[in-house]
């Protein structure tokens, strides 16, 4: 069972630009998991390939805008209401996390580089102004999949990128997109599809642009904004049911690369 769960939180010193980058805030992670599970932290840590889990950057409150907040320019003062989003493929995993859930103390201070901050509350439901928190067994995602809708809209809101031999491509084509997500599914759902042919699959509708993200280590360069498939040709309902599947799915997984980073966090629209 996938979940996306949004944390709270209130800074009570100041955050410093070069503490809200993605390597922090996965560091802020695996303190939080290994503060009640030291054995599942060290190996979140250094498990090279396919982690169960992605991560947002660190939001304030106030922003409602389709596309999220991924650079800060200026430090977060103490008090504002901040909120992150972490995601968990791996029901195994969420399990051994009960603990934190549930005995999460709001006046305990977690650390983010030199800044301190609190979190408030967990929010594992949708809201009406928090769409990114969420639960849905895979059983149940599979089945509420429509077998008919044949248009998919997406929204890119951080920069989605995808490998492609040595390098990054930022172009969100329907193979890179949806075989991303099914590589995702097939990992961690327990639930096989058949081949899916990608080339039935075109977009309809783009209104994206490239974003590039730099810290002192690399730059990332991918895409935000807004993009429509339309699933043409005379296919069997079942694979539509397996498209629309992967299209809903995609709030949990994320899609292409350094979705553990803040990168790749996308949700159908």
């Amino acid at each position: 069972m996938p979940y996306s769960l949004v944390l709270n939180l209130i800074p009570l010193s100041p955050i410093s630009p070069n503490y809200l980058s993605g390597r922090h805030l996965h560091a802020l992670f695996l303190t939080l998991v290994s503060s009640v599970d030291k054995e599942l932290g060290n190996y979140l840590h250094d498990s090279q390939s396919g982690k169960a889990f992605t991560l947002s950057p660190l939001q304030i409150k106030a922003r409602s805008r389709q596309t999220l907040q991924w650079e800060h320019q200026k430090s977060i003062p103490p008090g504002t209401s901040c909120w992150w989003r972490i995601s968990l493929l791996d029901e195994t995993i969420f399990g051994k996390l009960t603990e934190l859930w549930l005995n999460l103390n709001p006046d305990r201070a977690w650390h983010l580089g030199s800044a301190d901050l609190k979190i408030t509350s967990i929010l594992g439901t949708p809201q009406s102004m928090q769409p990114w928190a969420n639960s849905c067994p895979y059983e149940q995602l599979y089945d509420r999949a429509s077998e008919t809708t044949n248009q998919i809209s997406l929204n890119f809101a951080t920069p989605v990128a995808f490998r492609q031999g040595k390098y990054d491509n930022a172009l969100p084509n329907s193979e890179s997109v949806f075989n991303s997500l099914l590589n995702r599914w097939h990992k961690y759902s327990g639930i096989e599809f058949s081949e899916i042919d990608f080339e039935t699959i075109f977009p309809s509708y783009f209104n994206i642009n490239t974003a590039i993200v730099a810290d002192s280590r690399s730059k990332f360069i991918g895409c935000v904004g807004e993009i429509s498939y339309r699933i043409f040709g005379k296919l069997d309902p079942i694979v539509i049911k397996q498209i629309n599947t992967l299209a809903d799915f995609a709030l949990y997984s994320g899609i292409g690369r350094k979705t553990t980073m803040g990168m790749g966090m996308v949700r159908r629209i």
